[in-house]
């Protein structure tokens, strides 16, 4: 298995910064994110947001455990990176515009190597599965979590 990359968007009915207030709630985000089982912070800003955390996923033959550092470039941009961790490397971003009208254009990207070991569990169907549900899915459940308040 090559790289799992891509980027998705989604429109939502909500203003930008209802939108960014929870893309920039990280911790948070396994209570709307499928398959992102926890999210604990290990260091934090001077904002009080957790700036490097350690994730534990479920890359559907099993859980992957990583340390993210956030960069935070609210109200429009929240971008990570893997800094250690099971897989070969991670980058991925929430990228967010105003489109007027309260509304707002979600697109989300991710960039990862699982590396040679995980690679080699993650192949044929399963692979489609893994990037379905690491790309394509991630902007339709922001969209729901804004939504439904």
């Amino acid at each position: 298995m090559a790289r799992i990359a891509g980027s998705a968007s989604e429109e939502i009915d909500a203003p930008l910064d209802q939108v960014w207030a929870v893309v920039e709630d990280v911790l948070v985000a396994p209570d709307w994110q499928d398959g992102l089982l926890s999210m604990t912070a290990l260091e934090h800003d001077d904002q009080g947001r957790a700036t490097l955390v350690e994730t534990k996923s479920d890359a559907k033959v099993r859980t992957v455990t990583s340390r993210v550092r956030f960069s935070y470039e609210g109200p429009t941009r929240l971008s990570w990176r893997q800094e250690e961790g099971e897989l070969k490397s991670l980058d991925g971003s929430w990228t967010l515009e105003d489109l007027g009208d309260g509304r707002t254009r979600a697109t989300y990207e991710i960039d990862g190597d699982p590396g040679r070991v995980l690679g080699m569990l993650v192949r044929g169907p399963v692979e489609g599965a893994v990037r379905s549900h690491l790309v394509d899915a991630r902007p339709g459940e922001l969209k729901e979590r804004v939504e439904r308040g």
